[in-house]
């Protein structure tokens, strides 16, 4: 990590970021309000900081301890944000995403997406592509859930966010949604991380069930790498001995991931119980714990869904969970994000 002086021009940053590409490394470029710091990313770069501790304009050349880099709080020490459509993610506002587990039917996704709306969601979730264990489950309807999302979006003004399962549907879900989500389960599918930082897109990365903190981050780091430093990190249970709740739902990892990483954190009470009776409480617990959102899914046939209706909220349950949010969020110094108007 090369530290620029507070008074190096950019002239002086130029030539060190040639030197570094010249020597075959590839260089990640912080500007802040203060100093310029450049990561210096390949093979065995701390054998080289002798090549920039004498240029003008350097300040210092540091290692980074973290086997993860860019999105270590070495690299970046402040906490990231980037905007979703008039609301700022990782900031001081909470931002809440919520809607169906899968899109089954137009007109029931325009109904939830104007219920989570008017209760207080600043995004709409919902399925198209689904990652079943089961062959024989619900797998989505593919392109025309899209379409169908890209039309409640334009009916309620929520950007999307929807899961792509491969490389090749990356362009296709970035086409119609505002972020895309790689599941628990594609968390190390290298091939669509890369595919995911090359697009240039908004990601919303599940941590795997059965992954530490650390195998989360160096998964970001695949994204990070492509220059895509729009990357939300997601805590949705891991599975443990615990069978009473689908997963396991660590709180532990929101605290742990703000202090080592400056990428937005967010948690899916839904997936992490597996039952809508536990799904505020653990949400509450979440943003207690430090979270900068939330994903939850909504439902408003919960019965009849055809993907986890079990753990899906009523309406009228998420309004109350809404609510509650907002007195958490007063009560810890934070805010529910409001939306700047265009």
């Amino acid at each position: 990590m090369i530290i620029m002086s507070t008074d190096a021009s950019p002239k002086q940053i130029e030539v060190v970021i040639s030197r570094v590409e010249k020597l075959g490394f590839e260089p990640h470029t912080t500007r802040g309000k203060e100093r310029t710091v450049i990561a210096v990313v390949g093979d065995q770069p701390i054998k080289t900081q002798s090549h920039f501790a004498h240029m003008p304009g350097v300040d210092r050349v540091v290692p980074i301890s973290r086997p993860y880099k860019l999105s270590s709080r070495e690299f970046i020490p402040e906490d990231s944000s980037f905007p979703l459509d008039g609301v700022r993610i990782g900031d001081n506002g909470i931002v809440i995403i919520a809607g169906p587990c899968a899109v089954e039917d137009r007109g029931l996704l325009m109904e939830i997406a104007h219920a989570v709306k008017e209760a207080g969601a600043h995004a709409l979730r919902g399925g198209s592509f689904k990652p079943r264990t089961s062959p024989y489950a619900f797998q989505g309807l593919g392109e025309k859930a899209l379409v169908w999302l890209a039309e409640a979006r334009e009916a309620t003004g929520l950007p999307v966010v929807t899961e792509a399962m491969s490389p090749d549907q990356i362009p296709l879900v970035a086409e119609y949604a505002d972020v895309i989500q790689i599941g628990a389960r594609s968390m190390q599918n290298y091939n669509l991380l890369h595919a995911a930082g090359e697009s240039q897109h908004p990601i919303l990365l599940k941590r795997g069930m059965s992954s530490t903190a650390e195998e989360l981050l160096m998964a970001a780091e695949y994204i990070l790498s492509h220059g895509n430093r729009r990357v939300i990190l997601c805590e949705r249970g891991i599975r443990t001995f615990e069978t009473s709740t689908r997963n396991t739902t660590d709180i532990n990892v929101i605290p742990v991931l703000k202090s080592h990483t400056h990428l937005p954190v967010i948690i899916d009470p839904s997936h992490s119980t597996g039952n809508w009776q536990y799904v505020s409480a653990v949400a509450r617990a979440g943003i207690a714990a430090g979270a900068d959102g939330l994903i939850v899914e909504v439902h408003s046939e919960p019965e009849n869904a055809l993907s986890d209706g079990f753990q899906s909220l009523k309406p009228e349950r998420f309004v109350e969970l809404v609510q509650q949010i907002q007195r958490i969020a007063e009560a810890i110094g934070r805010t529910v994000a409001v939306k700047e108007p265009h």
